[in-house]
């Protein structure tokens, strides 16, 4: 399935989740940002995560700015469905989270406090539920 609107491409070989990629997206990155999502095999996610990062693990997300205005995001669902419940939140939740986290690093965020703020800021903007700060510590993304 896949989802084109607004600079924005969301692809999957099953169903897409009900999240507001869009409104994220746009919150986050802006309209004119033209973002890809890819939700991937966790085979497909650990190829890429091994080529682009050297790290043998199947990650829950990869993103890569391709420019100053565009980007990619990788999503394994399999990853997410595993650790959700570590985060304490629902699936749903740490979807938009994940999201969320993604859409920092294509801005040039890197783990810490400040994006910890911001996280928590944009999450509550599509939720009703943050998540507290020590969940979010050592925390493989």
């Amino acid at each position: 399935m896949t989802f084109e609107e607004h600079n924005l491409t969301v692809s999957s070989n099953g169903t897409l989740p009900g999240v507001p990629f869009l409104a994220i997206k746009e919150k986050v990155l802006g309209k004119k940002y033209e973002l890809s999502i890819a939700f991937v095999t966790p085979k497909r996610a650990q190829t890429l995560n091994m080529a682009h990062r050297g790290k043998d693990y199947i990650p829950n997300t990869l993103s890569f700015a391709l420019e100053k205005t565009s980007g990619e995001i990788i999503l394994c669902m399999s990853a997410l469905k595993k650790q959700y419940k570590a985060f304490d939140m629902d699936l749903h939740t740490y979807i938009v989270y994940i999201l969320i986290h993604s859409m920092l690093h294509l801005m040039g965020m890197q783990h810490g406090s400040t994006m910890e703020d911001k996280e928590q800021q944009l999450l509550k903007h599509f939720t009703i539920t943050s998540i507290p700060h020590e969940t979010t510590h050592n925390r493989r993304y």
